[in-house]
């Protein structure tokens, strides 16, 4: 049986990037993935993840300048993001990021994970070949479960998996149309607040270049999420664009309380429930949290405490774990009912709340540079809160 330092199961960002680094530190490392698999995804990357991901310009199929949000009442709100934000076709950049594992040193199996099995000898992996059809089975000192939301490994290995909640996503990618087409703009990402186009979440219309994204996520199992994205489309003017794919997928609302199994098993990205609150940025977290699992295993492979393994919870909650406590508060408050989206909208116009909320969101930092600031916004909330705010 083949035995590796490492089997990453799950080739999305997250588990490539895991991948990469691993195999970049002389690591043996496994990576499985299916093949042809795409991720429903609006694709924007602010540019703190080229800088630290290394990420070329070659794989932004557009840079977007400007944004605009969309009340339940149709009031907008149009903003400069105060520089630029990447837009990656995820069928390109996720394959990308695959291939630069691979030649970084990671062996690539196209495969479907079947099950983990812990024993003194290290963690026995089952899989089916897609190429060959077989069954195999390979051997690891540890086991890095990227495999996205409902994570197969997660469910196995870690407790409370199963009890996570989701957000059902849906987009379709179409030819991106004319300038002018509709409310379209080529360097704009609109982001739609209307409890009809979802009730408990967002819907948007995000250019890629050549193509565009439309789609909405939510957690209501019984709403129709592709008659919501054709209503999205009319709304915004792009019924009559050429539909190129749609995807759909569950995104999770909360990470883990426990990333790992105490053993050999460690989860990260969607596994580990790792998706921003708020806005379901998915993309920076799962190339963070790859990372710290790689180097939790790197450590665990050092020392030969399993111990380590914690480590890769413990570094994203010290980074980002005061970011998704209050974009969680967020969500839930803001996004509870189409009068408080419409607040939530109105609030968006002021420059101090425009600046603040970009300046974290490029540099995936809460901003302190300027307290005064914070008073302002803090009052104007409340304001807004009690029905003070001017209409």
């Amino acid at each position: 049986m083949n035995h590796y330092d490492v089997i990453v199961v799950g080739g999305g960002p997250t588990g490539a990037t895991a991948a990469h680094d691993l195999a970049t530190a002389g690591r043996t490392v496994l990576l499985l993935d299916r093949r042809g698999r795409i991720k429903p995804c609006g694709g924007a990357v602010p540019p703190v993840l080229v800088r630290e991901f290394n990420i070329p310009d070659s794989q932004l199929e557009a840079k977007v300048t400007d944004a605009r949000m969309i009340s339940p009442a149709n009031e907008k709100v149009d903003m400069s993001v105060g520089g630029w934000v990447g837009m990656v076709d995820r069928e390109v950049f996720d394959e990308w990021l695959r291939q630069r594992a691979a030649d970084a040193g990671a062996t690539r199996i196209d495969a479907m994970f079947q099950k983990v099995t812990s024993t003194d000898e290290g963690a026995i992996v089952r899989y089916r070949d897609n190429a060959t059809g077989d069954t195999c089975e390979v051997r690891a000192n540890y086991v890095i479960g990227a495999d996205g939301a409902r994570s197969r490994v997660a469910r196995q290995c870690i407790p409370g998996a199963d009890k996570i909640p989701h957000v059902f996503a849906y987009h379709e990618i179409v030819k991106s149309p004319e300038r002018g087409t509709g409310d379209f703009e080529p360097t704009r990402c609109d982001v739609y607040y209307q409890g009809d186009v979802s009730p408990d979440f967002y819907g948007w219309v995000f250019p890629h270049g050549e193509r565009t994204s439309i789609g909405m996520g939510t957690a209501n199992q019984g709403y129709s999420l592709r008659a919501a994205t054709s209503m999205l489309r009319d709304r915004a003017g792009l019924s009559g664009a050429e539909t190129v794919r749609t995807e759909g997928a569950p995104i999770p609302l909360r990470p883990l309380k426990r990333w790992d199994n105490g053993r050999d098993v460690v989860v990260a990205g969607d596994a580990a429930g790792v998706v921003a609150p708020a806005s379901g940025e998915g993309i920076y977290y799962a190339m963070c949290t790859g990372r710290f699992a790689a180097e939790a295993v790197s450590e665990a492979l050092d020392t030969g405490d399993a111990r380590a393994l914690r480590l890769a919870r413990k570094r994203f909650r010290k980074a980002h774990g005061r970011v998704f406590f209050i974009l969680g508060i967020l969500q839930k408050f803001w996004y509870s009912s189409d009068k408080r989206r419409e607040k939530f909208v109105k609030i968006c116009r002021d420059p101090d709340v425009q600046h603040l909320t970009w300046e974290a969101y490029m540099n995936k930092k809460l901003v302190r540079a300027k307290p005064v600031a914070h008073v302002r916004i803090f009052f104007k909330d409340l304001a807004h809160l009690v029905g003070l705010a001017p209409r």
